[in-house]
């Protein structure tokens, strides 16, 4: 049975399978450039025609940048000049799965491909080519993603209130930090959909909590990373709250954080960052990539914190890193190494917020790091201490999405490894949306000028 055959059984047994367990339609979803779930619901007997077939569902391409208020960008090589052409979503027959609090209805992502020839602007795709390069030198990069989230609800005049109101319920959970139990809902969800959901509980702020997903091959942890936002914001939707992962959502509590765990295995298996007998157990492939993390910190930025909002979090003393910098054990850092040795020897990079799309952040970290391990470049010396003061402890990161743009477009290395087809595009659509907010008139310069001025 030849590779394509043995797709198409492979795909005919899950379906017959789905079928049985009373699926009627599955649900295939891509990430545009925000990270944002996009797609389709199929019947199943119409979703079980396209594995089969060279062809996939089709979409607007110019979808994956238009902005979050539903205004299109127009970036480069989308329109006017391309007029608006479709692109395929493939489903990806890995990720094909029941939806337990909607059991008539299965999940699966989709890979989206550029039919139309203009340069690849999937944040996937990206993901997908920047693991070639490290399979290339036999090694494979795994990933731990670590997100926090605020529950929200609406009241009847519009204004956003907190699920739970209440101060200093870190590490708390039970019927106390989660009245509803939704948070224990989303948990069990995630466990039932093979997400690998390892922990949750209430985080530091007021009605924020954090759901952990186990560390794994980078690629599919990212797949899973995708579909547990969509997952947490569905369940919080049957609820009647709303799911933020937005970087700071209030002015009186702290952020929202996607914190990435990243290490590289080699052909063995072995833990190509671990060295017990060194003195940081650091191996000299950890430190090049370090240093190509740190090197290329201030483009990544534009991943990291992608919105207008993402640079409110960026605030000295709150844990969140302002300067390009590392340190064992230190929290208040751009790069962290755990105090963890051995096969669990991993970098944490701390700079993203929960907003960031997932394949992006993974991708241009990976990128980074390879640089560093090509070039062997050294890191800067650790720092010790609070590292978040309002004294910068090496260079500042920037602080506004236009200052993280600039500095994306002006790292060549960033630019040639992700492309120009998806860097024009990316920093088109963001550009857009800081023109939008320099022009929009705040509640906060209202209440601030309007009265005296």
């Amino acid at each position: 049975m030849n590779k394509k055959d043995s797709t198409v059984h492979d795909a005919g047994a899950q379906i017959k399978a789905l079928r049985e367990q009373g699926v009627k339609r599955v649900r295939v979803n891509y990430s545009d450039m925000h990270g944002t779930a996009r797609g389709k619901d199929v019947p199943l007997d119409v979703f079980e025609q396209i594995p089969t077939s060279r062809d996939g569902l089709s979409f607007c391409i110019a979808n994956l940048t238009d902005g979050l208020a539903g205004n299109p960008t127009y970036a480069p090589g989308l329109a006017p000049d391309r007029g608006f052409p479709d692109m395929l979503v493939k489903p990806v027959l890995s990720i094909l799965v029941q939806i337990p609090w909607e059991p008539e209805t299965a999940w699966c992502i989709g890979n989206v491909e550029d039919v139309a020839g203009g340069g690849s602007l999937a944040s996937r795709s990206l993901l997908v080519r920047a693991l070639e390069l490290y399979r290339a030198l036999e090694l494979t990069p795994v990933i731990g993603p670590e997100l926090e989230f605020f529950l929200l609800r609406q009241d009847e005049t519009g204004r956003l209130t907190r699920y739970l109101d209440r101060h200093s319920m870190v590490y708390t959970t039970g019927q106390r930090s989660d009245p509803e139990g939704v948070v224990r809902h989303m948990l069990q969800a995630a466990h039932d959909m093979g997400l690998q959901a390892t922990s949750a509980f209430h985080e530091t702020s007021r009605s924020q909590y954090e759901i952990n997903l186990l560390h794994g091959e980078a690629l599919p942890t990212a797949d899973r990373t995708f579909l547990f936002k969509a997952l947490v914001k569905e369940i919080a939707a049957r609820y009647g709250l709303l799911a933020t992962f937005m970087g700071k959502p209030l002015n009186d509590d702290g952020g929202s954080g996607f914190h990435l765990h990243i290490s590289l295995f080699d052909r063995n298996g072995d833990n190509a960052f671990a060295a017990p007998a060194s003195k940081d157990r650091l191996s000299e492939l950890a430190r090049h990539f370090l240093a190509g993390v740190l090197e290329h910190a201030a483009g990544m930025m534009a991943f990291c914190a992608p919105t207008i909002n993402s640079y409110k979090r960026l605030v000295p003393n709150s844990l969140v890193p302002t300067a390009v910098n590392w340190a064992y054990n230190n929290r208040t850092t751009f790069v962290r190494v755990p105090a963890d040795g051995g096969k669990a020897t991993r970098l944490e990079l701390r700079a993203a917020d929960g907003a960031a799309n997932p394949y992006l952040v993974t991708a241009v970290s990976l990128l980074a790091g390879l640089d560093g391990i090509r070039r062997e470049l050294e890191p800067s010396e650790p720092v010790s201490g609070d590292a978040s003061t309002g004294v910068p402890v090496g260079p500042r990161l920037p602080l506004t999405l236009g200052a993280s743009l600039s500095a994306l477009q002006a790292d060549q290395f960033l630019c040639e490894a992700i492309g120009a087809p998806l860097v024009n595009a990316y920093c088109a659509m963001k550009s857009v949306e800081a023109e939008r907010f320099r022009t929009y008139i705040t509640d906060w310069e209202v209440n601030e000028y309007v009265w005296h001025l």
